[in-house]
């Protein structure tokens, strides 16, 4: 059994199709999305009929939660936040948001169980630099051998015990933290989980785009904050 993990796709239908493209050179039994897939980006509309023809178990993620509800949680709004939250928000049908609004908060894949941030929110952050105690807080109660989250675009695996936490990294916004200034790494991140004879094994992928395709999206969208397309080139 091969499980692919994808999450933070933000809205950036050039990563997504680097991650369909590798797909096919790494097939999987199932997929399942963590979450966060239009906000952000300037191709949200083009996001979800990719992910709707993968016919895959999605999680919501806060992001997702944003663009439905306006309520950006523990972070403070930005204006840039507030300004391409409504640009996605009137791209998307009254389908798509129904779409959305069908994400559910876990996702139970035996042997993984999928979520955003943590099971119980999706705002929890979860890092490699994480305090053991905190680390267990949060993940107290989940019990399966897989724990699976997205929200930090970070790939990394972590251990508790019997059980293996990992984060698949982001499709449409990888990079470094913490860093002073952002640049996103041209790559979608991904990862498969393999069960065999009760071995569970991890692979780690990244598959390459061009990242001035991303720019060139971010300039011929309508999306109020053009000045992301630099942080492309």
């Amino acid at each position: 059994m091969q499980i692919g993990l994808f999450s933070d796709v933000h809205g950036n239908a050039v990563a997504f199709d680097a991650l369909l493209a590798d797909l096919d050179r790494r097939p999987v039994d199932r997929l399942v999305c963590l979450g966060d897939v239009v906000q952000g980006g300037p191709q949200p509309v083009e996001c979800l009929e990719r992910l709707r023809a993968l016919n895959c178990q999605v999680v919501m993620g806060n992001a997702d939660w944003y663009v439905l509800t306006g309520d950006p949680g523990v972070e403070p709004e930005t204006e840039s936040q507030r300004r391409n939250r409504e640009w996605s928000l009137g791209r998307l049908s009254q389908e798509d948001r129904a779409y959305i609004r069908s994400f559910t908060p876990t996702v139970d894949e035996p042997p993984v169980l999928a979520f955003h941030g943590s099971p119980g929110s999706f705002e929890d952050v979860i890092l490699p630099t994480t305090p053991e105690d905190d680390f267990r807080r949060v993940l107290r109660g989940a019990e399966a051998p897989i724990l699976t989250g997205g929200h930090t675009h970070l790939q990394f695996v972590r251990r508790r015990g019997d059980s293996l936490f990992l984060n698949p990294g982001s499709v449409g916004l990888s990079y470094e933290q913490p860093a002073d200034v952002i640049k996103f790494d041209p790559w979608a991140a991904w990862a498969v989980v393999e069960v065999e004879d009760g071995h569970v094994s991890v692979e780690f992928r990244r598959a390459p785009f061009d990242p001035a395709d991303v720019a060139e999206a971010i300039k011929a969208s309508g999306l109020p904050d053009k000045g992301r397309a630099a942080a492309w080139v």
